[in-house]
């Protein structure tokens, strides 16, 4: 199904306003295929200051000042240089320390930059850059990585989890199965923000270095799959508005969520999310990457986050599951605790 109405109206407004605000003083012609749609293709960096929604303190201001973006992107910079410096991850400051320590901002790479155009938030739509309200009996679900917290089955939070009693308590990134940044839809945090575009006439295929998934879009016009198979990352087709990308995304599966506003927060079943996403090309060096999730089951009304990525210089190998002992270690470690407590 291809979205029309507000939504598209909005994000063409989006993507004016995108242009003007990088001080665009004519339409931007993007380099071609040999079958004349633009080339999308290359390594793409996501990693920005800006946070998925704008601040509380910042509620009536949609954009930043000159003096407030430099002070944000010092303050970043000096926070870098602190390798025991606190993380801020979404709406919430990941602590640093324990027993074994912990990540830290020398693990992380938050990006140095606001976007381009100095917008207090990623999400474009609603106006407040604020998550629409969640519908009657829908909550958001907040686990930690510092401690388990009482929760069910399927765990849908990218990272955190509920317990150690299975692996199935353990979030998604923590199993290997989705990286925590990269969706769909992808959002940034972290790190590993990288996504290399591969293109045909009849293919596009979306590679995240997180995790290393590959999501190929078919662009032939076919049908989505039967409603009675899911998929973890949805099932993606693909056509072109002009010289946009759109993908439409359905067939989420149960044991994802709606929406995760951070690595530890979960909204929702992915059952009901229809999510479009958009790519269009606007400098030699700037893709524009817009989404929006529809999901009247859990939120009030759809959203739209507006995310410039710019050109990178490559993608590194990700290993996950590969001599990785971190989840194995977990519950383990677990058990251990466990018999050392009963011979107590």
């Amino acid at each position: 199904m291809r979205a029309r109405g507000f939504v598209a109206v909005f994000v063409t407004l989006a993507v004016s306003a995108f242009a003007v605000a990088a001080g665009a003083q004519a339409p931007y012609d993007p380099p071609r295929l040999p079958d004349g749609k633009p080339d999308l293709q290359g390594v793409w960096d996501y990693r920005t200051l800006t946070p998925l929604e704008r601040p509380a303190n910042l509620a009536d201001q949609a954009f930043l000042t000159d003096e407030e973006r430099a002070e944000q992107e010092s303050a970043a910079l000096a926070r870098d240089q602190q390798s025991n410096a606190p993380i801020e991850v979404g709406r919430d400051t990941l602590p640093v320390g324990g027993d074994v320590g912990a990540y830290n901002s020398f693990w992380v790479d938050q990006g140095a930059r606001v976007v381009e155009d100095q917008r207090t938030s990623l999400i474009v739509d609603p106006p407040d850059g604020r998550l629409p309200e969640l519908q009657p009996g829908v909550e958001l679900t907040v686990l930690s990585l510092g401690e388990d917290l009482p929760g069910e089955r399927p765990v849908r939070a990218r990272a955190a989890g509920i317990g150690t009693d299975s692996y199935e308590d353990r979030g998604l990134a923590e199993r290997c199965i989705l990286g925590f940044n990269s969706g769909p839809p992808i959002v940034p945090v972290g790190y590993n923000q990288n996504i290399q575009i591969f293109q045909t006439s009849d293919h596009f295929v979306i590679l995240n270095e997180m995790v290393h998934d590959a999501r190929i879009v078919p662009l032939d016009g076919r049908a989505h799959l039967p409603d009675d198979v899911r998929q973890w990352m949805g099932d993606s087709r693909g056509y072109w508005d002009g010289d946009t990308l759109v993908v439409e995304s359905t067939n989420f599966t149960d044991w994802t969520a709606s929406f995760n506003p951070s690595v530890w927060t979960a909204i929702g079943s992915g059952k009901t999310l229809h999510l479009t996403e958009r790519f269009s090309r606007t400098s030699d060096d700037t893709l524009l990457y817009e989404f929006t999730v529809n999901d009247p089951a859990h939120f009030t009304r759809p959203f739209t986050a507006a995310l410039p990525m710019k050109a990178g210089d490559g993608i590194f190998e990700y290993a996950c599951h590969e001599g990785n002992y971190g989840l194995f270690n977990i519950l383990a470690g677990a058990r251990a605790e466990e018999r050392a407590t009963d011979e107590q």
